[in-house]
């Protein structure tokens, strides 16, 4: 690919998300595209796959694969490239599938129209695909239809329809986004392994760095449309070399930043209808300087790395430079012992399942099946496991979203489970959700403003309209989003900024507690951490409590302050979050973070040691201890008996006949 540029919209004023792109892809290797939402990352993919939205055009520059330029087919030859030769995995699997076909429709589609397989062989090769991916029951849920899958193995149906006309180039854009950190590294070892099978190359892009580190072998930082930064993976995570590179890299969360706040970059991504006289990264450079606003920079070359920046032609740039230490947040919840503002006693959500003419009850899928927890005002607990293990409907029954089947969950001491929802409305002020999918939690008709002041409206938290315009407006600059923003329109965003409009959205009605479902796992790190410094400042300010449900144990570690690892729908561990995460006495939490990707990974492609064999299904879960098949210490008790709690000290507490 070189010279690559997409325009979109009128002539006279278009908007350029990729403006002279260029880089190559051998076979077997693969080439990551690391940047924040907005800076032209899926625009670059889609535009090699000719699938540019309305309005989109290529203006200039040449792709070829495999010895053919692919913007000088026809459209009838492109459709055989397509999801054969070269086949994308799209960012958000709920827009992505089809919600009327089932799961082996669509993968049969793929089989059928590039390897000519039907029938038997067909479901035969599907139901592979889908153990490859780590879908449990694989041949039953072939005929499942995508609603009836978590976020997380959505992701991996499309992984595997992405997979089933064996490409020779696989252009995945954030694959691995909604997954748990052990099915990501079985996900990446598949990749990896299909890679070096077939000699198959990727263009992988991600914001997480971990997937870049685990994955590439090249790297190419982009920003506003444009290539900033490329290299290979041992010298760009050795030496990051332009001012963007080196900020996202500060914006990890980590241990070591636990009581500070996380060096987010300021501003947003400049809007990419302009023409663009200096440096594009001018305006959020705390290096820039005058020539930076004057002139674009040109490519510099250093020892196989390129950069394009002012600062070396100057010789201005200091690559060992300190980052100056900010001011610790201030952490009351730490010190000071609370009644709990929530008190969830021993919940459980069971759904039944029905077959036959009559549709009788022939067992239930126990998603939740007995859970406790507590939260007190000002603090975050982090629920952390594996996708289907039930976190999710655990937050959603909480919050009365979802029907529980027994238990009690008390709110401020009083019980909120069975109330009517007349009963329920005015306490919906003091608890609200922020939903794992951004696109589908909006509503596509309502514009941003209007989706924010909607709760307030319902609620009646303030009745001066003036007011909400202007609550309205904080709290987009809050989120990193600007008050011109809210005349648009959902569609209008990138996944990262439509999960901002969501938080800004729960946040609109100024609740006590909030349960966030997975609320920065489409975001890249440099907005995840102005979201993660904006929770912190706002508990700080508020004493909001959070439920924190996620995958990333990066941020459990930063922000949360008690963590319960959840499995199978139960709780096998809890406790601060510092004992848990240094010691951890479950094996299923030793090995979640055996499975966290680190930046620090020497080779890529190293295995990481999730559990073995894939999650059992809630349906018929194991008897004894539900984790002893996947267990390496499991012994005939574990296999008979599910194991009590036992008290470590310091609050921590295990569900395990055999601690460590």
């Amino acid at each position: 690919m070189s010279g690559l540029r997409v325009l979109i919209g009128p002539d006279e004023n278009p908007v350029r998300p990729v403006d002279g792109v260029g880089f190559s892809i051998t076979g077997g290797e693969t080439f990551a595209l690391l940047g924040e939402s907005g800076c032209g990352k899926s625009m670059t993919a889609l535009a090699l796959l000719r699938l540019l939205p309305d309005g989109g055009r290529i203006a200039s520059g040449e792709v070829r694969f495999a010895g053919r330029d692919l913007l000088r087919l026809t459209e009838a030859r492109m459709r055989e490239v397509r999801g054969g030769q070269i086949a994308m995995i799209f960012q958000e699997p709920s827009t992505s599938l089809n919600p009327v076909m089932t799961v082996m429709s669509q993968i049969g589609e793929v089989l059928a129209h590039h390897r000519g397989l039907d029938g038997a062989s067909a479901r035969a090769e599907a139901r592979r695909l889908l153990e490859s991916v780590g879908i449990p029951d694989a041949g039953r849920r072939l005929d499942d239809y995508p609603f009836q899958f978590s976020g997380g193995m959505k992701q991996r149906v499309m992984i595997a329809i992405a997979l089933a006309g064996e490409p020779e180039l696989l252009v995945a854009d954030e694959p691995t986004t909604a997954l748990d950190v052990t099915i990501q590294a079985q996900v990446l070892d598949l990749l990896a392994r299909l890679q070096a099978e077939r000699g198959m190359g990727m263009l992988l892009i991600t914001h997480d760095l971990g997937v870049v580190a685990r994955m590439a072998q090249r790297i190419g930082v982009m920003y506003a449309g444009e290539l900033v930064e490329t290299g290979n993976r041992s010298d760009f995570f050795r030496r990051p070399l332009h001012p963007y590179s080196r900020k996202l890299f500060a914006a990890l969360p980590t241990d070591a930043q636990r009581q500070r706040p996380l060096a987010a970059l300021g501003g947003n991504v400049p809007t990419l209808d302009r023409d663009f006289v200096g440096c594009r990264f001018a305006d959020r450079c705390p290096e820039a300087f005058d020539v930076c606003r004057r002139e674009a920079p040109v490519w510099e070359r250093r020892d196989g790395q390129a950069v394009r920046c002012h600062l070396y032609s100057a010789g201005r740039f200091a690559a060992d430079a300190a980052m100056p230490a900010a001011e610790a947040f201030s952490d009351t919840a730490r010190r000071t012992a609370q009644a709990p503002l929530l008190d969830v006693r021993d919940l459980k959500v069971h759904f039944p399942v029905r077959k036959g003419l009559l549709r009788r009850q022939v067992g239930s899928i126990k998603a939740v099946d007995g859970v406790s927890l507590t939260l007190a005002a000002g603090r975050t607990l982090a629920l952390v496991g594996e996708s289907g293990c039930g976190k999710t409907t655990a937050g959603k029954a909480i919050l009365q979203l979802v029907a529980p089947s027994a238990g009690e969950v008390f709110l401020d001491g009083s019980p909120i489970t069975g109330l009517s929802r007349t009963a329920l409305r005015p306490l919906r002020r003091s608890f609200q959700m922020v939903f794992q999918d951004p696109f589908a939690s909006l509503n596509p008709r309502m514009r941003v403003g209007q989706i924010i002041e909607e709760g307030m409206l319902a609620l009646g938290v303030e009745p001066d309209r003036q007011v909400r315009a202007q609550r309205i407006d904080d709290l987009l600059q809050r989120v990193g989003l600007t008050p011109a923003m809210k005349l648009r329109y959902p569609h209008e965003f990138s996944g990262g900024q439509r999960q901002r409009i969501a938080i800004a959205r729960a946040l609109a009605v100024s609740p006590r507690l909030l349960v966030c479902d997975e609320p920065t796992s489409a975001l890249d790190v440099s907005v995840q951490a102005q979201i993660l410094n904006l929770m912190r400042e706002l508990q700080g300010e508020f004493g909001l409590a959070y439920l924190f449900i996620t995958h990333n144990l990066g941020v459990v570690s930063w922000l949360a302050h008690d963590v319960a690892v959840m499995y199978l729908g139960r709780i096998v561990e809890r406790g601060p979050v510092e004992r848990v995460l240094a010691a951890p006495a479950h094996p299923y939490t030793r090995a979640l973070l055996a499975a966290v990707l680190r930046v620090d990974d020497e080779v890529p492609g190293v295995r990481s040691a999730p559990p073995g064999d894939d999650l059992p299904s809630p349906l018929d879960p194991p008897a004894g201890c539900h984790f002893h098949p996947r267990c390496p210490h499991a012994t005939d008790i574990c296999r008979r008996q599910y194991p009590g709690e036992t008290a470590r000290g310091g609050g921590q507490i295990v569900r395990c006949h055999w601690p460590r």
